[in-house]
């Protein structure tokens, strides 16, 4: 059967969010060089390209983007309402896409999709798991789960754990053998193990507040990374200090393995949020997530 409009912009879709062609075509179940086609055929059709290829991905041109944010919607609902009639009228259906920090991996997804899968069979979750800023919006998710510091005020948040502190630590063998800083300005003479921001490559400087006083102190050490579980890992073999949040940590702080330091300086965040645009009727699936979320979470 020729391909008609409808159906070339339905794979031009698929290829815009998944960024290639090649998962784009699994997703349909067809060849990649049908995918390839249909979106050349689509470009011949309007006269324009929609498409910069390159040998491992592809972007929007402008006219890409235009369709895409124009078209996709709708096409996106037109699609959810066909899989809803084809189903059992009892049956939730359709795509939840979610970006969450790997922090919320084992806080809130760990406990949550089980209990959301078991209830929902027939919905399909898509998770990236990345502590990058991601603007839900052009890159085509329902939602995402951050800390309420980093969701744009035009968002909705929903909380989903409660507020948590963020903590220097140290290992016992690390205390005995360097001794433990009593004030801020001493981690500069401290074996600290640095974390790198994702979203900009930059070294992360350590936030300590007491009262109204607030610090942003930059460490050094021999290691630094973008993983919370190497810092937690190398902290508990002694290798220096590590700044993490008191759930990724809980397990050691109860045991003793990891002990707070300068606790008195420890900044507390609200907790971590899920968010989705203000603008945007809440779909099925992600108005189901929160529903699950809240009553297997310890919101308070």
């Amino acid at each position: 059967m020729a391909l008609t409009p409808l159906n070339e912009l339905a794979v031009f879709v698929t290829v815009a969010r998944r960024g290639n062609f090649t998962r784009a075509a699994r997703e349909l179940g067809v060849s990649r060089s049908a995918v390839s086609q249909s979106v050349r055929n689509l470009e011949e059709r309007l006269g324009q390209s929609l498409l910069s290829r390159t040998t491992r991905s592809v972007s929007l041109t402008d006219a890409g983007r235009r369709l895409l944010e124009g078209a996709g919607p709708g096409l996106e609902a037109a699609l959810a309402t066909l899989e809803h009639l084809s189903a059992k009228e009892t049956q939730l259906t359709g795509t939840l896409r979610l970006t969450v920090p790997l922090l919320a991996v084992p806080l809130v997804l760990e406990p949550v999709l089980p209990a959301f899968i078991e209830a929902h069979p027939h919905v399909r979750v898509e998770v990236r798991a990345e502590n990058r800023y991601v603007n839900i919006v052009s890159e085509g998710l329902d939602a995402g789960i951050r800390l309420r510091e980093s969701v744009e005020r035009d968002m909705v948040s929903v909380r989903l754990l409660p507020p948590f502190r963020y903590l220097v630590l140290a290992a016992p063998a690390y205390a005995r053998r360097h001794g433990l800083p009593a004030r801020p300005q001493d981690l500069a003479r401290h074996a600290c193990i640095g974390w790198r921001t994702p979203s900009t490559g930059l070294p992360y400087h350590w936030e300590l507040e007491r009262g109204r006083r607030e610090l942003r102190i930059p460490v050094k050490g021999s290691l630094v990374t973008d993983s919370a579980d190497l810092v937690a890992r190398m902290a508990l073999a002694g290798v220096g200090l590590a700044y993490l949040s008191e759930l990724e940590v809980a397990p050691w702080l109860r045991s003793g393995e990891l002990i707070p330091v300068l606790e008195d300086w420890a900044p507390s965040v609200p907790g971590l949020f899920l968010y989705y645009p203000h603008r945007t009727r809440v779909s099925a699936p992600l108005r189901a997530f929160i529903e699950v979320a809240r009553r297997v979470l310890p919101v308070r």
